[in-house]
Order: structure tokens, then sequence, then C-alpha cells
């Protein structure tokens, strides 16, 4: 069963990546935390996420733009390994604290506390007109790439303020799309690096099919989303993707995933 909702997750998200406000990862992890720890589950969306860029990298890569890549891109690569490097140790901090409701007692950990804040505020930016509108002048690229980086590697999320950065850089829609996916390759490659250590703790072994049906699905979505990129608004969609975030947000949260 978690085969199959990972899947059409993955599926359908990477068609919506392509010209939606949201991104893959956004998504396809707090579906992986329902049935996975929340590091390997965000380890795990970073493999998915990783390759589905890397077919991504063939379709835009031309057009990324090199002046933005640098000031952004490095920035951010270097600040995926701090954020990697924060979440791989906060998985062993103590819980928060437990609770009792409807006779299951629910123990709140730190690093759901955590990655759900973070994921309610990403949801927020496509909800909140102030977020949506919401734009950085282009000397502030390098802080974007700082901070886009370190989220990325800490939650696995850094589709919204990449974008908020990158939109005001001067860029076409396809300068922007090719820029935003080279630089997400890099740091899903650097965070996934640091995540490799917490892999080897683990048996990833038992989890390669479903890595490899996930990605198969999101490649085949990207491929889509690619095809209909000139042609598909979905505000409504994306919306309604938001609420849903923020629902399996305050679920993790509060310790029922």
């Amino acid at each position: 069963m978690e085969i199959f909702i990972i899947s059409l997750t993955a599926f359908l998200v990477a068609i919506l990546t392509f010209f939606s406000g949201f991104g893959l990862g956004t998504i396809l992890t707090p579906v992986f935390m329902i049935f996975f720890p929340v590091d390997l589950a965000i380890a795990l969306t970073g493999v998915v996420h990783f390759f589905n860029n890397i077919f991504k990298l063939f379709l835009v890569v031309r057009n990324a733009d090199k002046e933005v890549l640098i000031h952004f891109g490095i920035p951010a690569v270097i600040a995926a390994f701090a954020g990697s490097w924060v979440l791989l140790n906060i998985t062993d901090w103590e819980p928060l604290f437990s609770y009792e409701m409807f006779g299951r007692t629910f123990i709140v950990e730190p690093v759901k506390f955590i990655i759900s804040v973070l994921l309610i505020i990403f949801a927020l930016m496509d909800l909140i007109p102030y977020f949506q509108n919401l734009k950085f002048g282009k000397e502030k690229l390098p802080l974007g790439g700082f901070l886009s980086g370190f989220f990325g590697g800490l939650s696995g999320n850094q589709g919204a303020l990449r974008s908020a950065f990158l939109i005001k850089a001067g860029l076409s829609k396809e300068a922007f799309i090719g820029t935003a996916v080279v630089v997400s390759t890099f740091v899903d490659f650097t965070r996934l690096s640091v995540y490799a250590t917490r892999f080897a703790q683990t048996d990833l072994s038992d989890n390669i099919q479903l890595v490899v049906i996930a990605t198969l699905s999101a490649i085949a979505g990207a491929f889509i989303g690619n095809k209909l990129l000139k042609k598909v608004t979905l505000e409504f969609l994306q919306v309604t993707v938001a609420i849903m975030l923020i629902l399996i947000s305050v679920a993790l949260g509060a310790g029922w995933i």
C-alpha cells in the first residue's frame, strides 16, 4: 500500500512542480513520514527528488543562468551541508512531551515538531497573499541561496524560498526553471552525501524497490509536466495541496503520525 500511495503522490506532484509554487519534496516528504521515521523519510525523499532532478536537467539545463548559479547556488550548497548535519543530530534528542487522547499516548519528538513547523510555513507561502507577493532584490541572491540550501538540507524543502529569491533575478520563465532545477540538483547531491551516513545505519535494501518505483513515477510526471508547462495553470490545486500539507504537518507535529 505504501508503494502505491508514495508512487502516485510522486507522479502527480512531479507534474505540478513544473508550473506551481510547490515542489516534489514539499509534498512527498510528509507522505514518506507516514510510513518511515522522519530522518529516513527525508533521506528517501531526497533520493527520489535527486534522480527526478537529474532527468529534468536534460530537459531544461540549457536555459540555466550561469551568473545566478554562482551567486545563489554556491551558498545553497554550503548551507545544505549545515542543514543536513543539523537534521541528523536532532533526531537523537529526547521527546519534547507526551500526552493522552482517545485512550492513546502520543509522543511529540523534536525533529517531527520542527519539520512540521517548517512545512506549515512553506504551505502558508502558497495561501497568504503577503507571502505570494514577497520578493527579494538581486543583491539578496547569496542570502537566498544560503537560506534555501539550509532548509533544503534540514527538511528537504527549499522550493518556496528559492522561488521567492530567484523570481526577482530578471530571468525568463525558462531560465528561472532551468536555474532552479540545477540549484536543486546540487543541493540534493550535497544533502544525500550527508544522509548517506544514516543510510549506512539502516537497512536501505528493504526500501530499494519503493525508491525505484517512486523515482520512475516522478520521472514520468516530470515528463508530462514539461509538456504541459505552457498550457496549464493550477492555482486552485496549489491552494488545495497547501491546505492538505498543513493538515499533515499538524498531525506530524502533534505526534499522530
